[in-house]
């Protein structure tokens, strides 16, 4: 198997459903306590991209995107439009949106992520397909240059700095960015559905979040 670094088509993914899914097991005792483990320390997101196909053109897009994939075997990426920024749906991405580090003077290397809450038990999530052109990095508040100051690997998310630019000891390191998610197709069949001379349906696309 492999990651195919393409996008699954937008317009169509627009319209899928899904979202983060996590695993807990849940121990009713006898005096009705409860008792809750949690078996993934990450969360994994699930879609399905049926209700996006609009039209025939849509329906051939998926078909041949799906023939490319070989199905289930290759991973993809994938546009969370619910979920695809450093920031809120709405805003503008900024270099301050994100902590992802502090310097120490020797460490050049940091992994972006984002960090969902921020009361109680604030979640950290890496992430490792970030969209090439839309990636900001300052350090104490200092806007960096990429292919200057530092360098991104767009297949891992992880941000390497250059030699004379290593954060020193006790420095911010920030960014914003927007991202897809890794994914794969959860089926290795499609059900086509022919309701038109114009349009066409697949029920269900069901899609689902790798680790790559």
């Amino acid at each position: 198997m492999a990651f195919h670094d393409i996008r699954f088509p937008t317009a169509i993914s627009f319209g899928a459903s899904g979202g983060p899914e996590r695993r807990t097991d849940i121990v009713v005792l006898g005096s009705g306590h409860e008792e809750r483990n949690q078996r993934w320390a990450d969360s994994r997101r699930r879609y399905d991209a049926g209700f996006g196909v609009k039209s025939l053109d849509d329906l051939q897009a998926v078909i041949a995107f799906f023939e490319e994939r070989r199905g289930r075997l290759h991973g993809f990426r994938w546009k969370d439009h619910a979920d695809c920024k450093s920031c809120a749906a709405s805003g503008v991405v900024a270099a301050s949106d994100q902590a992802i580090g502090n310097g120490d003077g020797a460490t050049a290397e940091f992994q972006l992520v984002k960090t969902y809450g921020s009361s109680f038990a604030p979640w950290s999530r890496a992430i490792t397909k970030p969209v090439a052109g839309a990636l900001l990095v300052a350090v104490d508040g200092v806007p960096q240059t990429e292919g200057v100051d530092f360098l991104c690997d767009y297949a891992t998310g992880l941000v390497s700095f250059e030699a004379g630019a290593i954060p020193e000891t006790g420095s911010a390191i920030t960014a914003g960015f927007e991202f897809d998610v890794p994914v794969r197709f959860d089926t290795d069949q499609l059900s086509v559905n022919l309701d038109g001379f114009r349009h066409g349906s697949i029920p269900a696309i069901p899609v689902v979040e790798i680790r790559a």
